[in-house]
């Protein structure tokens, strides 16, 4: 059947638009992979500078407290930023501060210092936070609204590549494999201890030194880039945008309360996820590295999955089904023994996959001139994963078993099926 001239103008229009869009969304999907790859990295540096500096649980979970606080000091400057300057804008700042972080850790390595690690590590997360404010919705509006999450999904996938890659490659670099008792510390004269120290600082230089060149290329990159402007709607009019306005959505609150527990959750079960290889499976680091790997892995085809899934279980069903899944999953871990709690683990991170990137678009949906005060709200609560990480350190070094701290997760995938269950109400309070 002939096309109308309708028709076909209607049809080029499409294609333009598409093609508009197509290499703006290539670029921000990049994004999603390289805060993956450095998020990922940190469950290798906390059993290498917990060994380094000879820390407690609780005290290597510091590492996930630098990290995620900087979300929550951070989101509403970014937002504002972005609601004046826009998302190229943020983006840019946020790779350059992404890239000079991840350099400082050689001025970090060099100092011996585990709190200038910490320093570095804000840095880079104070810089992850402007990336994550913007990519965010801005994947969710470049496209049709009713395919939002799914894209959000497909883009947050390359998130899980990169949780693969980074353990699974970057790590063996890092880990030395040299596992010293205290006797053996102890035992050790002062050049000695400095020298081991040293050795151990060094392995992180090369691989952060390589990362931050590259992050700064892509800044630049961005900078030369026609990226589409998107505008929030009525911004000047009587009903603008205000923190007010946002969190009278319903689906906003519940949002926020739910990505807290749920990055809670995530970074619980990936940061301490060699230290429950090798205490509950009696893996070497090495091993426990490689599986943590398998456990990046599967978190991406967790992702693909979710957004094939997607096509034919609405998004908030998926994750009612996933987080049920989960709860009964943590209980295993905290009751299992040997292998069997390495394997629910790696479960787990496939049932948790599609929780941020559908909690995120379902919390902002329905905001309009609010979503970028709401996404940026949203981001705040992923201090829910500087929070809740000491938390299980603290059980852990109590009851000197770490499984006993996973109970932390068990509760988070508890809050996030009240909200699958609750979080999509539209009415207004």
């Amino acid at each position: 059947m002939a096309l109308s001239p309708t028709s076909v103008v209607r049809k080029n229009v499409d294609s333009t638009e598409n093609k508009k869009w197509l290499f703006p969304f290539v670029l921000v999907t990049s994004l999603f992979f390289f805060w993956g790859f450095v998020h990922n990295l940190d469950p290798i540096l906390i059993p290498h500078l917990r060994k380094a500096f000879n820390l407690t649980d609780l005290q290597s979970s510091l590492i996930d407290s630098s990290v995620f606080i900087a979300y929550f000091v951070m989101a509403l400057p970014a937002g504002y930023i972005m609601r004046k300057y826009g998302y190229k804008s943020g983006i840019i700042l946020g790779l350059i501060m992404f890239g000079i972080g991840s350099i400082l850790f050689v001025p970090a390595a060099n100092s011996l210092q585990y709190v200038y690690f910490l320093g570095a590590l804000f840095i880079i997360a104070c810089g992850l936070t402007f990336l994550e404010t913007a990519a965010n919705p801005y994947v969710t509006i470049l496209g049709p609204a009713e395919t939002a999450t799914k894209r959000l999904n497909f883009s947050q996938s390359f998130n899980g590549l990169a949780a693969f890659i980074a353990p699974a490659y970057i790590g063996p670099m890092i880990l030395s494999g040299k596992n010293l008792t205290q006797e053996q510390m102890d035992a050790m004269n002062p050049s000695e201890l400095h020298a081991h120290i040293l050795e151990e600082a060094a392995s992180v230089k090369m691989p952060y030194l390589v990362l931050g060149l590259i992050i700064l290329a892509v800044a630049v990159v961005f900078y030369f880039t026609n990226m589409p402007d998107v505008k929030d709607e009525d911004k000047e009019g009587v009903d603008g945008a205000s923190f007010a306005g946002a969190l009278k959505s319903m689906r906003l609150r519940w949002g926020i309360l739910a990505q807290f527990f749920y990055v809670g959750a995530q970074v619980c079960v990936a940061s301490f996820f060699i230290k429950m290889a090798t205490t509950s499976a009696g893996l070497s680091e090495d091993t426990a590295a490689k599986y943590l790997g398998v456990f990046g892995l599967t978190f991406m085809i967790g992702r693909f999955a979710g957004t094939f899934f997607m096509q034919y279980v609405q998004p908030r069903k998926l994750l009612i089904i996933y987080s049920i899944i989960n709860i009964l999953l943590s209980i295993l871990a905290i009751m299992g023994t040997g292998m069997i709690v390495v394997y629910t683990l790696i479960a787990i991170a496939f049932f948790m996959s599609i929780m941020f990137p559908t909690i995120f678009s379902m919390g902002i949906d329905g905001l309009g001139h609010n979503t970028k005060i709401g996404s940026s709200l949203i981001v705040m609560s992923i201090v829910g994963g500087a929070l809740l990480p000491p938390v299980l350190g603290l059980i852990s070094d109590a009851t000197g078993s770490i499984q006993n701290g996973y109970i932390v997760p068990l509760v988070c995938f508890s809050v996030i099926l009240l909200f699958a269950f609750n979080g999509h109400k539209t009415n207004e309070a």
